[in-house]
């Protein structure tokens, strides 16, 4: 039905949007997360936090599980190199993510004012860390990663954890916690009432502004002071490739080449800021929901633009660019991409209804006499 080149395209866009739902998805939970010791004053303010997210955060998170499925299968030498090269990064994500299970079972369970602090701030790590382990893999992606390939497809990865701390990188990090942070308290928003979203509202007054003022700023650290990747050899994109069998190009700006020959790339940005600067004044008139579609648009913009700066490129190497992947020679085989997909088809509608049910099931707002009256069933 389609084509090898086709559905590698196509598979890049899966893989796309599963990054975009999860942070849409997730990326509200982690903002709430750390937002929580400072936006709820009082116990029963928490819990009203707690409970905005208590019966969806779980199923949330099976994104991230989805998308390290489809990576494995559909593109498995970027799972193997990523995974095997970052894997310290990964551990420290992994134990954060601990925390949030641990936490909101737990978190309630004693009244009392020292373990209930306690775990509030572990919920906190649980939503800052993988937020910052996350902007952090994302800001190397478009470095590129210290990895080389032999002739048997082997990688050897040169750098440790603390390597990934670069300046890009940190900077990509304060525009994805920022991001979360903004998400986070329109969701809020969007979900409590009186003293706790007008606390929110403040918050999405900032944090918009200044998630503009970094994604501009690393915009202009791409165009100006980061290097890019091309590939400048001919590429049969119809067979099997060998990821060395390719020549690249490194250069300053060269991420912005795909903005000349795909000019429709330029709405993601766009998309991106407008949303972003807009969504303070919907909460301001008490349209949370639209609020929260245009924070989600920011969301989705923002990886778009990287995604799309990158292409064809997945994961670019620092140590040998012709060891660099992508999506012509990083993915599975055709006949594996054709059973994925049609799973995919099959499964992923039925998830993506369910999940709207449950958000319809669990719509309005969550107050604090509801927290008081079903004490012992609440988060």
């Amino acid at each position: 039905m389609f084509d090898y080149e086709s559905l590698r395209i196509i598979w890049w866009g899966i893989l796309i949007f599963l990054i975009c739902g999860f942070a849409v998805m997730d990326g509200f939970d982690f903002g709430i997360a750390m937002l929580l010791p400072f936006l709820g004053k009082t116990d029963d303010e928490r819990r009203v936090i707690l409970n905005t997210v208590g019966p969806t955060w779980e199923g949330n998170q099976t994104w991230l599980v989805t998308l390290g499925g489809i990576t494995f299968g559909a593109w498995s030498i970027v799972y193997a190199v990523l995974f095997s090269g970052v894997y310290a990064g990964l551990l420290l994500l992994l134990f954060a993510l601990f925390l949030r299970p641990v936490g909101f079972d737990y978190r309630s369970k004693l009244a009392n004012r020292a373990w209930r602090s306690f775990w509030d701030w572990g919920l906190f790590v649980g939503g800052t860390v993988p937020a910052v382990v996350l902007s952090l893999a994302a800001g190397n992606l478009m470095v590129g990663l210290p990895f080389q390939l032999d002739a048997d497809m082997r990688s050897t990865y040169s750098g440790g954890l603390f390597d990934l701390f670069q300046l890009f990188p940190i900077l990509c990090v304060l525009v994805g916690v920022t991001l979360c942070v903004m998400h986070g308290a329109v969701y809020l928003h969007w979900k409590t009432e009186s003293f706790i979203a007008e606390r929110a509202q403040n918050v999405i007054r900032w944090s918009s502004v200044l998630f503009v003022v970094l994604f501009l700023l690393a915009g202009i650290w791409v165009a100006f002071g980061l290097d890019g990747y091309k590939i400048t050899s001919a590429i049969d994109t119809t067979i099997t490739a060998n990821p060395l069998h390719k020549t690249v190009a490194k250069s300053t700006g060269l991420w912005l080449a795909n903005y000349g020959t795909y000019p429709s790339l330029l709405l993601a940005p766009i998309v991106t800021v407008i949303s972003a600067l807009s969504a303070p004044f919907f909460t301001a008139k008490h349209h949370s929901a639209t609020a929260f579609v245009l924070s989600s648009l920011a969301m989705m913009g923002a990886i778009v633009t990287a995604g799309g700066s990158m292409f064809p490129f997945i994961l670019p190497s620092t140590l040998s660019v012709t060891s660099s992947l992508t999506i012509w020679d990083a993915s599975a085989s055709h006949y594996t991409l054709k059973m994925l997909l049609a799973a995919t088809v099959v499964f992923m509608p039925i998830v993506i209804l369910y999940t709207s049910w449950v958000y319809r099931i669990m719509r309005g707002k969550v107050t604090v006499e509801q927290v008081q009256v079903n004490e012992h069933t609440m988060y």
